[in-house]
């Protein structure tokens, strides 16, 4: 099997440094690249088209989180895992709605990252520890009630399997709750995914939570 080829993305030199001596330390991971700047990131994306791009938020030009939306603009196939020092909500989740498959805290545990890139590049979403807790409170907090004009762009049925997406149902689950084929229902989730501009469930489901879907009937 091909190593997974990795960019990084960070302006501290040190950092960059201990990254590369960590992958290099394993034959599955090949660092293809190194970026100092979000217009370096976003060059060097584009023309080494690596698997896996380790991003921090923090960087001069053009920060992290537009160097991924941009980056995934042209290349959706690429999995972005974040690596910063930034734990605040704000960051986590424009990261996320950026498209990032993952988000880890600088000082994460080499174990850590090693599994992460393997993850995101495999189509997972990994969240360290405390990002993960956050997370859970985020979504566990009451939301108040929504219009029943959320997400106008989508049909009844399209919101309706959106709540249900949200409340971690899969398809199958679904077509068996709404008496549906599996097929429509992956019809129906990839008309949300185009209409919502995300790419996959887990930003669907951060979407749908931030309006306030998701939360089960009483």
């Amino acid at each position: 099997m091909d190593p997974i080829r990795v960019l990084i993305a960070d302006d501290h030199a040190p950092l960059r440094e201990g990254l590369r001596a960590l992958l290099q330390s394993v034959p599955d991971l090949e660092v293809v690249g190194e970026a100092a700047t979000g217009d370096e990131a976003i060059a060097l994306a584009a023309s080494l088209q690596p698997d896996v791009i380790l991003m921090d938020i923090k960087m001069p030009e053009v920060n992290g989180i537009e160097a991924t939306r941009r980056i995934l603009h042209i290349s959706p196939h690429i999995s972005i895992l974040v690596v910063t020092m930034f734990e605040d909500d704000d960051s986590v989740f424009a990261a996320l709605r950026a498209g990032a498959r993952g988000y880890l805290l600088k000082g994460a545990l080499k174990a850590e990252i090693l599994r992460a890139i393997r993850g995101v590049s495999s189509g997972e979403a990994i969240f360290g520890p405390s990002i993960a807790k956050r997370l859970m409170q985020y979504f566990s907090a009451p939301k108040p009630a929504v219009s029943s004009q959320i997400f106008p762009e989508l049909t009844e049925r399209e919101r309706e399997i959106l709540n249900l997406i949200a409340q971690h149902y899969t398809n199958i689950e679904i077509a068996e709750r709404l008496s549906l084929a599996p097929k429509t229902v992956r019809n129906h989730v990839s008309n949300i995914f185009t209409k919502l501009q995300v790419a996959d469930r887990a930003q669907a489901i951060i979407r749908a939570r931030e309006a306030g879907l998701g939360h089960e009937e009483t």
